[in-house]
C-alpha cells in the first residue's frame, strides 16, 4: 500500500468562515496565490480559532471539511 504525502497551506490570520466553497477558492488562488484545483489541503480558521474549514479538490469535485 503506498501512502501519498499531500500538501498543506495553512492561511494566516482570520478567514470570514461564512463564504461558500467558491468563495474559499477565490481566497486561495488570490491569498495564496495558488490554483485551488491543485490536490493540496487549504486550512482556513476564524477569528477565534475555535472553528476551521479545509478545502481540497478532489479528481471531480470540492471536498469541503468542518469542524467546530
Amino acid at each position: 500500500m503506498s501512502t501519498k504525502v499531500k500538501q498543506v497551506y495553512l492561511a494566516k490570520g482570520s478567514t470570514d468562515l461564512r463564504k461558500s466553497i467558491d468563495g474559499l477558492a477565490a481566497l486561495v488562488k488570490e491569498g495564496f496565490n495558488l490554483d485551488p484545483f491543485l490536490s493540496i489541503y487549504f486550512v482556513l480558521c476564524n477569528r477565534n480559532r475555535d472553528k476551521l474549514k479545509i478545502l481540497h479538490w478532489g479528481h471531480n469535485g470540492f471536498w469541503l471539511y468542518y469542524r467546530r
